[in-house]
């Protein structure tokens, strides 16, 4: 009969335990909701850090939002915006990009904004012997320079600006046969870090970007050589959740979002 009764109370014991967990559990899962909206992002190469810093900074108001983002060049993602690809925002490095998609009627109305200015300099790796700081643009006329590295001026902003440039600084000619091109201006900076190219024609944003920064020097190239990179973006008419796609709309607009842009070398709309 003790048995008994000593048995039954283990069970009941046991079962109480089990209870408890599974509350304890339950409570857990409560306090730590997983993300339960989505914003797809599709953003120009050269936001890579930048923007990569400011969806962070954005998530620690936002916990429940969650950000995909994928980079590429502006003019491909342009392409894929206008037969409807399945993105809620777009972070374009020309904004007449965006501007276009509205007037497709692709754009969510009132959504289009300008968030930047960027920049391009003339980027070497630190083993480099060339003092690009020094010589600037006549850097890249060097015998020991054989590749130069720019984004593909057909469909890339910073590759258009590039080649701008190289007119208007009097080098175009001369450097023609030099140039490899990159699907985008992320990709023309990867080919000078890997070596496959001697310079490159980049991004202000990257080269002082964390990734970059100490691995290499510039030069930045004077803005009056090239066309200003005015750039913008849109919330597409058939966004997921247009609430939660103006809302990291505005969060880049707001102080702390122009912030991290500046801080990444952008100047800013109206600048």
């Amino acid at each position: 009969m003790r048995t008994r009764t000593a048995l039954s109370s283990l069970v009941l014991a046991a079962a109480t335990l089990l209870l408890a967990t599974r509350i304890g559990a339950r409570s857990f899962r409560k306090a730590t909701p997983a993300p339960s909206r989505q914003v797809t992002v599709a953003a120009a190469a050269d936001l890579k850090f930048a923007l990569d810093d400011l969806v962070a900074a954005f998530r620690v108001g936002h916990p429940e939002i969650f950000v995909t983002v994928s980079y590429g060049s502006s003019g491909n993602f342009f392409a894929q915006l206008s037969e409807h690809a399945p993105f809620d925002l777009f972070f374009s490095a020309d904004a007449e990009y965006p501007r276009k998609l509205a007037r497709q009627g692709n754009a969510l109305r009132g959504s289009l904004f300008l968030y930047a200015v960027g920049r391009l300099v003339v980027w070497v790796p630190r083993s480099s012997a060339l003092d690009v700081e020094k010589l600037g643009i006549s850097a890249l006329m060097q015998p020991s320079v054989r590749r130069i590295a720019i984004a593909n001026p057909t469909h890339a902003p910073y590759g258009r600006a590039a080649a701008a440039a190289l007119r208007s600084l009097g080098v175009s000619e001369a450097l023609r046969d030099k140039l490899v091109l990159g699907e985008n201006v992320a990709q023309a900076a990867q080919f000078v870090q890997s070596g496959s190219a001697d310079a490159g024609i980049i991004a202000l944003s990257l080269a002082i970007a964390p990734a970059m920064k100490g691995k290499g020097r510039f030069w930045v190239v004077p803005v009056d050589s090239y066309p200003r990179i005015e750039q913008g973006g849109v919330v597409l008419k058939w966004a997921r959740d247009s609430t939660s796609a103006l809302a990291l709309r505005e969060f880049a607009l707001a102080p702390e979002g122009r912030d991290i842009l500046r801080r990444y070398g952008f100047f800013l709309p109206g600048n």
